[in-house]
């Protein structure tokens, strides 16, 4: 059995990017490195999120660099993955409504944050990530009864010994 990884094209990452609902955003700050799953929207140009003041928005607005990460994993050991490389810019007024209405429409009329202010006295707070590079990647030709765990490792450490270009 044999697994290779191959490079999504910039219309599959972005098709990846519309079908997915959870991602995860990573930030960093003073020597500490902090990831968090999210629910978002990407509207084709930007990743859009409605959270609550806490440390991940304390970190990216003292450090704007961040990375979003989204994955899948298939029955049969296969995956894909989209990290989006860029800045954290914190919305107000009719951008973040205007950020708020995307994420409804995206959830089904479901108010995205809504009950989160039940629940805490912690602000809400819109932000994008506007992309400064996007890739993707996926494991491709699977052959043999099907790719395991163990196939797919076994792929991975190969391609690791592969010299880079």
């Amino acid at each position: 059995m044999s697994a290779v990884i191959e490079a999504l094209t910039d219309a599959e990452a972005h098709a990846f990017l519309d079908r997915q609902v959870v991602g995860r955003v990573g930030c960093h700050l003073d020597g500490q490195t902090y990831v968090v799953p999210v629910i978002y929207a990407w509207d084709g140009d930007c990743v859009y999120v409605q959270s609550i003041e806490g440390q991940k928005i304390e970190m990216m607005r003292a450090n704007p660099r961040v990375c979003f990460e989204v994955d899948e994993y298939r029955s049969g050991g296969g995956w894909r993955s989209v990290i989006v490389d860029g800045t954290y810019e914190e919305m107000h007024g009719d951008d973040a409504s205007a950020a708020l209405a995307l994420l409804v429409r995206r959830f089904s009329g479901t108010p995205v944050g809504h009950g989160e202010r039940r629940h805490s006295d912690r602000a809400p707070v819109a932000f994008r990530i506007r992309p400064e590079r996007t890739t993707g990647r996926r494991v491709g030709r699977l052959s043999g009864n099907g790719a395991s765990a163990h196939g797919v490792a076994a792929a991975l450490r190969r391609a690791a010994r592969r010299p880079s270009l």
